[in-house]
C-alpha cells in the first residue's frame, strides 16, 4: 500500500506565524557641498545601498538632497513613528550600521527599565543582596 503525504498548506494567521519587518521606509537626507555629508555621498554611491535594498525589498528607500544641512536617515515605521539618526563625519561602514540598526528597530520609544537591580521582587530578601566580598576568603578569615 503506497504511502501518501498530506498536503499541508499554511493560512494566514494575521501575522502570527510570520515575521513582520516593522520598518517600512527609509529616508536618505543629505548635502552635495557640506564636509559632513561626505561619508553619506560615498555610501550613496557605493555597491552598499544597492545590496541593502536588494536584500530587503519590503523597505521604500527614498534619497533626496538637503542642501546647508548635516545627513540624516529617517527611518519610518508601521505603527506610525519615526526615527532619525544624524550621521555626519561618518563613514559608508558606520552608516551602514546605523541603517541596520534603523532596520531592526521597532518605531517605539526607548522604555527605562525602572529599578537598577537585575533581580527584581516585590518582597526584599532578608539577607539583603549577596556580593563575593562578603565571603571569608576576602575578609582573610578562616
Amino acid at each position: 500500500m503506497p504511502v501518501t503525504a498530506l498536503r499541508a498548506t499554511s493560512t494566514a494567521q494575521n501575522g502570527v506565524g510570520a515575521f513582520i519587518l516593522q520598518c517600512k521606509r527609509l529616508d536618505f537626507h543629505y548635502c552635495d557641498k557640506w564636509g559632513s555629508s561626505r561619508g553619506m555621498n560615498t555610501f550613496l554611491r557605493s555597491p552598499l545601498i544597492a545590496s541593502f535594498a536588494k536584500a530587503h525589498p519590503q523597505i521604500v528607500i527614498h534619497i533626496s538632497p538637503r542642501p546647508n544641512a548635516h545627513p540624516i536617515i529617517r527611518g519610518s515605521y508601521i505603527n506610525g513613528r519615526e526615527k532619525v539618526i544624524c550621521v555626519r563625519n561618518l563613514e559608508k561602514e558606520q552608516i551602514l550600521q546605523k541603517v541596520e540598526l534603523l532596520r531592526d528597530a521597532n518605531g517605539e520609544k526607548v522604555k527605562r527599565v525602572k529599578g537598577g537591580r537585575v533581580v527584581g521582587s516585590v518582597n526584599e530578601g532578608v539577607r539583603g543582596v549577596w556580593d563575593p566580598f562578603h565571603t571569608k576568603e576576602y575578609r582573610g578569615i578562616g
